[in-house]
């Protein structure tokens, strides 16, 4: 009999083959004291134990595939960090040497002190994080085991193998890469979890989030996994098998369709023209950008930069990044986003503080106002970087506009000084601000008295727009983008936009959704910006729409009172 189960649909199509199940058993953890004499030898044995965790890791990351995705490295690259953080590598040996307890225990102790720590942060992305310094921690329980670290993936008898696991590290992609999988299901992970950010470079069929599904499936038992719609269904009957191999099908002619549209440009059936961009978190993202035709980039976060070292990046090795994005493009627009730290767990460069509340405290440009040195670096850079191609500045969480006024200063004593030392950049460098606090959705028009272009950042918008934690059961579901008071919120900003001249542009994940492209066209955006892989699916549906027919559709859509009537309307707009 088939099992229906429903979980977090990462897209990637729709694959049908037989379970592998991956075992990842669970270490348990013992507390003992220990003889004073034997505290040396422990505080050692735990830093072995943490120098061959960094070992390991280093080898895999000098292992990934040339083909592989540019995440699978950055995310390994973050793994590495937080191995060398004092939090999980020094502060457990105070514990062994004051508390006289094993290694394990102390590393455990020092586990749950973070735990708790990434428990109070409300930023879905950054709260996702915990999860990476769960897998970091575990590979360091094993090592102390005396487990013998794995190179290799698990061997799939078959060309169809779909694997079933309760989680999947950046470690575990790097062994699966190569693999012969053809899809993947795990019982944890969000929307922002690394699995997440994996599966969708991957272009995989993956089905997250299904809680018991490693429980209740057998290994070689028949599945399919349909990512497009977060389902899987087990051992599948012969009627069930027939409906989704004609869903399979039609969906592999749909992705082929994609590239015959990849060099034309978007364009609406009655002539409005369109700009898709692409947003990427490291240089080497540039190239998908440009395979699938891409305007510009939209969002370029320099967030890789400040995370991977221990100290500051300096001026050249910011520079080398930034100047590589701008020549890659070939002339192209590349928008930089300015550093946007301050929601997750603090940097190890910079000086650790107690927030009660890190998504509203010194984060993006209040950061930067804070640390007037570290900004002038990175501005420093990206003007060196504007030589090389159409670079433009964005300033993240705008919410005054004293903020931009000081950063226009900022930007005059740095121009200045590289004028001293004639050294190129563009004079006439735009300015630009990320909408994404509410204060600024409101007044956009005085912001755009002082900026160049603004671009908004739904994910963060309508979070503080709605007052609602998306990682909180109890209200997750109120995180609506067709609530009525965002939409008229989203018309605000784009119609004054429009009416000043300026250029408005979209780069949350509202932006990368088809089903809502129509309706952002219709409220006016022509400036689009999302992940690479999504702009093909998005132009598709540009190609094929019609302003005359979009436009009074979505005037009822602003009219609309509640989020049910405004779902009946984007059905009837999507048809």
């Amino acid at each position: 009999m088939s099992i229906t189960l429903h979980g977090l649909g990462i897209g990637g199509g729709i694959a049908i083959g037989h379970a592998h199940l991956i075992s990842q058993a669970d270490i348990e953890i013992v507390h003992y004291q220990l003889p004073p004499e034997a505290i040396a030898g422990e505080v050692l044995r735990f830093e072995d134990a943490i120098r061959s965790t960094r070992k390991e890791l280093e080898m895999l990351w000098g292992s990934i595939p040339e083909n592989a995705p540019t995440e699978l490295g950055a995310f390994l690259s973050l793994h590495i960090m937080l191995l060398n953080d004092h939090t999980l590598s020094k502060d457990p040996i105070h514990l062994i040497q004051t508390q006289h307890c094993n290694a394990e225990w102390a590393l455990q102790q020092q586990l749950d002190v973070l735990l708790a720590q990434f428990d109070e942060i409300e930023e879905e992305y950054l709260r996702e994080r915990r999860t990476d310094v769960i897998q970091v921690t575990e590979r360091i329980f094993k090592t102390l085991a005396g487990h013998e670290p794995i190179f290799h993936a698990p061997h799939c008898g078959g060309d169809d193998c779909i694997l079933v696991a309760h989680d999947l590290s950046p470690t575990d992609m790097v062994l699966f890469k190569d693999s012969n999988y053809r899809a993947f299901i795990t019982d944890v992970g969000g929307v922002t979890s690394h699995t997440a950010i994996l599966a969708r470079s991957l272009d995989l069929p993956s089905v997250l989030a299904l809680r018991h599904a490693r429980e209740m499936i057998r290994e070689q038992e028949l599945i399919i996994v349909d990512g497009i719609n977060g389902v899987v269904i087990i051992d599948p009957d012969e009627r069930i098998l027939a409906e989704y191999r004609l869903r399979q099908n039609d969906w592999l002619l749909k992705q082929n369709a994609l590239q015959d549209i990849r060099t034309s440009q978007a364009i609406t059936l009655d002539g409005t023209p369109v700009e898709l961009y692409a947003n990427i978190e490291l240089p080497e993202d540039c190239e998908l950008a440009l395979e699938n035709n891409a305007f510009g980039i939209g969002l370029f976060r320099s967030e890789f930069l400040f995370l991977k070292e221990d100290d500051l990046p300096s001026e050249e090795e910011q520079f080398i990044a930034y100047k590589a994005v701008a020549e890659s493009m070939q002339g192209k627009p590349v928008i930089i986003r300015t550093v946007d730290l301050g929601k997750d767990k603090i940097p190890s460069w910079q000086s650790e503080s107690e927030a009660p509340n890190p998504a509203l405290g010194l984060t993006g440009i209040r950061l930067c106002m804070a640390e007037p040195q570290m900004f002038r670096t990175q501005l420093r850079a990206l003007l060196r970087a504007s030589a090389f191609g159409k670079v433009k500045l964005l300033l993240p969480m705008l919410s005054t506009i004293n903020e931009v006024k000081q950063t226009r200063a900022h930007l005059d004593e740095v121009k200045a000084d590289l004028r001293r030392q004639q050294l190129r950049f563009d004079e006439g460098i735009e300015l630009g601000g990320m909408i994404e606090v509410p204060a600024a959705a409101m007044a956009v028009a005085t912001f755009l008295n002082h900026l160049d272009f603004v671009s908004i950042g739904t994910n963060d918008l309508i979070q503080y727009a709605l007052a609602v934690d998306r990682n909180d059961d109890a209200v997750s579901h109120l995180y609506d983008p067709l609530n009525p008071g965002v939409l008229q919120l989203l018309y605000h900003v784009i119609s004054t936009a429009n009416r000043l001249g300026k250029p408005v542009s979209m780069c949350g994940e509202m932006a990368g959704d088809p089903s809502l492209s129509r309706l952002l066209l219709g409220l006016g955006l022509r400036r689009f910006s999302m992940l690479p892989i999504q702009l093909l699916k998005v132009k598709q549906l540009i190609l094929s729409a019609e302003m005359a027919f979009i436009t009074p559709i979505v005037a009822q859509m602003l009219a609309a009172e509640d989020s049910e009537r405004l779902r009946d309307l984007l059905q009837e707009l999507n048809k």
